[in-house]
């Protein structure tokens, strides 16, 4: 355990930012399902309107710095874009 003041409050800032960053996380994980549901369900109105959602939280968290990279950030929206597309295509 820390022992000066400095890495105490370092604790305390790790434990802050642990959170914060695992409450956006499970966010984006939670919005990425809600897409994949709707997909499966073949609900195109609905999968276009949660992939917008989806895609705005998930760029705000890419531009932030420390909770997801840019690139993973980038990848995720992709990857959940051709989903609906595939839907709207077929």
């Amino acid at each position: 355990m820390a022992n000066h003041k400095s890495a105490l409050k370092r604790v305390r800032q790790n434990n802050k930012r642990r959170l914060r960053n695992k409450m956006r996380k499970t966010r984006i994980k939670n919005l990425s399902k809600a897409v994949h549901k709707a997909v499966e369900e073949k609900s195109p109105e609905k999968a276009l309107e949660l992939l917008r959602s989806a895609q705005r939280y998930i760029d705000k968290i890419g531009k932030k710095r420390g909770t997801l990279h840019r690139k993973a950030a980038s990848r995720k929206v992709s990857r959940l874009t051709l989903k609906v597309n595939a839907l709207l295509k077929g």
